[in-house]
């Protein structure tokens, strides 16, 4: 039988050394499996966000909604921890939505379990850190991109670095994304694939 803990064991032991196995049975005690099917919105706007999750698979999506017109900031794949940090940490309302675009199952540990892990597991405040860091630097690439960056650049960005996301996600989705029109980044890909084609064989 597939043990649901077994890849989110793994990634919290690769940051936190000193995890034993009395604390990790512990802190397990507070971790919630939870399923989900395509097209399940696990986050509304008015929501206060009380987890961070670990996928173990699937494909998760936020964005805003501007106007009637939805504007993606990311998305999260397996292996991957994800939460509206800004609302979970200041126990606010979220103003963005989080979607399920692929059948799912999620680690979570919610807020009250993070904070008893705080102060009764060693060292737990470090992997705390470390997974609040790693969100932090997704958030500060993402603004950077969106400043620096041509929504081509950021395109080749997404083959490089992702490139199953491509055929995984909807066109419309990774236009939102790039922050151009589903027609723009059509020429954006026709322009691409010219240059492929163009390009001299080695």
């Amino acid at each position: 039988m597939r043990d649901k803990y077994e890849k989110v064991k793994t990634f919290y032991f690769s940051l936190w050394p000193s995890l034993t196995d009395e604390n990790w049975a512990d802190f397990e005690q507070k971790l919630i499996v939870r399923q989900y099917k395509k097209g399940d919105c696990i986050l509304k706007p008015g929501e206060v966000c009380n987890t961070v999750s670990f996928i173990n698979y699937g494909l998760v999506r936020s964005y805003y909604l501007v106007d009637g017109r939805d504007v993606t900031t990311n998305f999260f794949v397996e292996d991957s921890c994800f939460s509206n940090y800004q609302s979970f940490l200041s126990r606010t309302p979220s103003l963005m939505y989080t979607d399920i675009l692929e059948d799912s199952e999620l680690v979570d540990i919610d807020y009250n379990g993070l904070q008893y892990a705080y102060d009764n597991i060693p060292d737990s405040e470090r992997v705390g850190r470390l997974v609040a860091e790693q969100l932090y630097i997704i958030l500060s690439n993402r603004t950077a991109s969106l400043l620096l960056e041509t929504p081509e650049q950021r395109y080749l960005k997404i083959l490089q670095e992702k490139p199953d996301l491509v055929r995984r996600v909807p066109q419309y989705m990774v236009a939102s994304y790039l922050g151009v029109t589903p027609e723009a980044l059509s020429r954006i890909r026709a322009r691409i694939s010219k240059r492929s084609a163009e390009a001299p064989l080695i």
